[in-house]
């Protein structure tokens, strides 16, 4: 089955299987899981941060940080097309008790002078801003210049504001930019990332920050249920994720180009090419009965999802290949 969903659903690989089965364990919620430990060091080392944190997914990692940055009330001013807006289940007036801001974005880009005004003078009647969330990769396959990273982050230290980076992807967006992930993370206080997308891990999620941020928020993952126990079977697989998956991402990104100039060839296809950057390929596609073409393909053995906001989209991922791929485009020639 040629899976073009999304980067979730890569399996782990060999060496991942092994890893876990022979992973040291201990118990984390008392700190005595060694391989876990290994993990964040290696993961705040890598991102030139203090401290790192494991959580179950990249939903509860941002919702983590929502929590140990902000008090209930607060405002948090988001991309109104964010992960943490559109796709985390409002869990941010569940969990956090804060209200979101929402700022128009593209790529996750702000107008600088809109994100300035948006911060709450200090007023009886208005929240205080308690966080600006960031979000590179975006989910809708583009990436954002470090420049404009650096504007939003000096905004935020004039202000007196931290900032948390949704870098689900962020892999994809170092390697799309070709710099090391830390020059990405630089720019905000929090971080967090995915192991189990493009990189193939199992389960996981990685939360980075200073040292007194991760010593709180530590205490929210376990009030959130996230104090995993003998977790060092899946930290095992994200330190193969990390030392062996990351230098592959570009074979990823590269297919995503190859599979949009192959789309680009159908005439009822328009392959948003401005949003190429990472291993995501959006596009319109006209004159297709939506749910017939999904079983049609899954009937040829190729799972896709539907339509959002008009789009369609497919990502490519380490259990995909360019056979795949030509396979992909053969069959919606006899289907479209």
């Amino acid at each position: 089955m040629i899976d073009l969903r999304s980067d979730t659903v890569t399996q782990p690989t060999e060496e991942m299987r092994k890893a876990m089965m022979t992973a040291v364990v201990g118990d984390d919620v008392y700190d005595d899981d060694p391989t876990i430990r290994e993990l964040e060091s290696y993961v705040a080392d890598l991102l030139d941060k203090e401290a790192a944190l494991f959580v179950p997914s990249g939903t509860f990692g941002n919702q983590l940080c929502l929590m140990t940055h902000t008090k209930r009330g607060d405002e948090v001013i988001v991309g109104y097309d964010s992960h943490i807006m559109a796709h985390e289940v409002g869990a941010s007036a569940v969990i956090a008790g804060v209200q979101l801001r929402q700022i128009e974005s593209q790529g996750g880009r702000f107008n600088i002078e809109t994100l300035e005004g948006y911060i709450r003078e200090e007023d009886i009647h208005y929240p205080d801003t308690g966080l600006i969330c960031m979000e590179q990769a975006h989910g809708d396959g583009s990436v954002m210049p470090l420049e404009h990273m650096k504007k939003i982050s000096d905004v935020a230290k004039k202000h007196n504001i931290p900032v948390h980076l949704d870098g689900a992807r962020l892999f994809n967006a170092a390697t799309a930019l070709g710099v090391e992930v830390s020059e990405v993370a630089k720019y905000a206080d929090s971080v967090t990332f995915c192991l189990s997308k493009g990189l193939c891990a199992p389960i996981g999620s990685m939360v980075v920050g200073t040292e007194s941020f991760i010593k709180r928020a530590k205490k929210y993952r376990k009030l959130m249920g996230g104090g995993l126990r003998q977790a060092g079977f899946l930290a095992a697989a994200g330190l193969i994720a990390l030392k062996e998956m990351v230098p592959r991402l570009k074979e990823d990104h590269d297919l995503a180009k190859y599979l949009a100039s192959e789309l680009d060839k159908f005439s009822n296809i328009d392959v948003i090419k401005e949003r190429l950057d990472i291993n995501m390929v959006f596009f319109k596609m006209t004159g297709v009965d939506e749910y017939k073409f999904i079983s049609a393909m899954l009937q040829k053995g190729i799972k896709i999802n539907g339509i959002e906001d008009g789009e369609w989209r497919f990502v490519t991922n380490n259990d995909v290949s360019k056979e795949n791929i030509d396979y992909t485009i053969e069959t919606m020639k006899v289907l479209i």
